[in-house]
């Protein structure tokens, strides 16, 4: 099976230039390195991969938070074009965060606000592999202040780096590190 990139990030609010171009550019490397892609199917950073993955012949999934293609144009606002498969939950926008990020390999974050930071929670506390594109802003760039905070180990491996070819590098290496394989969960409390 092909490795599964899921981009989370800021989808509106003031987003930078420079996080919008390295959002591009690392969902051209994911194309380029044979990945799909996978965003919650929303505008901003993601959608940026979205589009940078596109171009480079890569493929695209989107976890909609709609019922339908109809409800995701008119209700939410959201993109469909570039996406080769969009999958419809039906979750609103924070029920959709558990099957994406379930979805996914790898997770990286791109800026961020709090949707972002629900879904670093949810990919954390099942120990999964989680970049974060350094030089971007939001969540991305804050986590060492969060990660400062949390005091609990999950088994998940942050890996951080301000540029997207390289950041994607050493994220694969740590995902055939793993072969794959979760740490086993201790559904531990928060």
């Amino acid at each position: 099976m092909k490795t599964t990139v899921g981009v989370m990030g800021s989808s509106g609010g003031k987003i930078s230039r420079v996080a919008r171009r390295k959002a591009y550019a690392l969902g051209r490397e994911i194309a380029r390195r044979g990945c799909i892609l996978l965003t919650g199917a929303c505008p901003g950073v993601p959608y940026d991969a979205t589009r940078g993955c596109k171009d480079a012949g890569g493929i695209t999934i989107g976890v909609s938070p709609a019922l339908s293609l109809h409800e995701h144009i008119t209700r939410y606002a959201s993109p469909w074009k570039d996406f080769d498969v969009l999958i419809y939950t039906g979750d609103g926008l924070m029920g959709r965060e558990i099957t994406a990020i379930r979805s996914c390999d790898i997770t990286v974050l791109i800026a961020g606000r709090s949707g972002t930071l629900g879904e670093f929670a949810i990919a954390y506390d099942e120990g999964r592999i989680i970049g974060t594109l350094q030089g971007t802003g939001g969540v991305a760039d804050g986590l060492p202040n969060i990660m400062s905070i949390v005091g609990k180990d999950t088994g998940a491996v942050i890996v951080s780096d301000p540029d997207p070819a390289s950041l994607l590098d050493r994220l694969l290496a740590v995902h055939r590190q793993r072969k794959g394989r979760l740490p086993d969960r201790t559904d531990a409390a928060g």
